[in-house]
């Protein structure tokens, strides 16, 4: 049996974290080294996905759900203006392998961010 993912501990509430939005499959944190004024993770409540591939071919509906709350995330905190990045591989810095997303707003035009 494999360990609960860090994002699964914190839906749990197993350690601490700052849960924005909630539904029935998926919650948003805010990032706790965050790159942008707004930089949240929204992330599936199951951990059957490692990376946004996996989630794209098993459950487009699910990625379509991420998208989403991204963008209401967005709209509530960053006029609606946001970069939604998906880490997909160690080599492309994706670290926890249960996918979530990173919604990225109020970012100034000379900051851009990546990963």
């Amino acid at each position: 049996m494999t360990e609960p993912s860090i994002f699964t501990r914190i839906l749990n509430g197993d350690i601490p974290g700052e849960i924005v939005v909630d539904t029935d499959t998926v919650f948003a944190i805010r990032d706790i080294n965050p790159q942008a004024p707004l930089h949240v993770l929204v992330i599936p409540k199951t951990e059957q996905y490692r990376d946004v591939t996996e989630l794209a071919a098993g459950d487009p509906a699910l990625l379509a759900e991420m998208v989403a709350v991204a963008k209401q995330l967005a709209d509530e905190h960053a006029n609606g203006e946001y970069r939604l990045i998906f880490n997909n591989g160690p080599s492309a810095g994706q670290t926890v392998f249960h996918v979530h997303a990173h919604v990225l707003g109020n970012i100034e035009e000379s900051k851009l961010v990546g990963f």
